[in-house]
């Protein structure tokens, strides 16, 4: 992965702040996985993250296992926990799981990944969730094939992901993956998209199923 491994995930949120929030964190890291949490879990997120939407959007069924790749602090994966039979919570660093965990409901699992391994057993899913993640990690081509052992039959991939142009939260254009280069990447990875959805005012929603 492109990031230091030790907190990848916590730090794709950290890049949707805005500029000037962008600024302080290049001049001050946070140095502890608190500080990281407070930040995931800030408010304002939801004006631009839109989760209640999201969450219509995906609409989990009751017996559905969901696995939130990169939770962080369980962002989505609590809401997840609340809709669907299980939630997964999967990071590779394991104080903000430990965080994500806390008051959680007995549905919730946290799993300790690896930067190039979800750490997913074989047919466990129904649906794999990025947000903000998928641009940060490396070879792609493998990690999918990883994703796709780790779906039961008829399972889903959700990607939500910054637009590949300036907006006023997200990391450098440059960093980013546009929505057509997941698209073909997924295509090469034997997936085809089944939807998408246009709400979110900086990142693209799409789904894709088994071709």
């Amino acid at each position: 992965m492109r990031c230091p491994r030790a907190r990848l995930w916590a730090v794709v949120v950290l890049a949707g702040l805005p500029a000037v929030a962008q600024t302080e964190h290049q001049q001050h890291s946070p140095r502890s996985s608190e500080e990281y949490a407070r930040v995931l879990n800030d408010p304002k997120r939801d004006e631009w993250q839109k989760p209640h939407e999201v969450m219509q959007a995906l609409a989990l069924r009751p017996e559905e296992l969901v696995a939130d790749i990169g939770a962080g602090t369980g962002y989505f994966s609590r809401r997840f926990a609340m809709h669907a039979a299980t939630a997964y919570a999967v990071d590779i660093d394991a104080k903000l799981l430990a965080i994500a965990g806390e008051g959680a409901p007995s549905n919730h699992k946290t799993i300790v990944a690896a930067a190039d391994d979800p750490k997913l057993p074989a047919k466990s899913v129904d649906t794999i969730f990025f947000c903000d993640v998928l641009h940060h990690i490396e070879n792609r081509a493998a990690y999918y094939k990883k994703l796709n052992m780790a779906l039961k039959p008829g399972g889903r991939i959700v990607v939500i992901d910054f637009h590949k142009k300036a907006t006023p939260v997200g990391p450098p254009a440059a960093m980013r993956l546009s929505a057509e280069e997941v698209m073909g990447e997924f295509d090469q990875a034997g997936f085809r998209k089944t939807n998408q959805f246009d709400f979110l005012p900086y990142q693209y929603f799409l789904v894709f199923e088994r071709k």
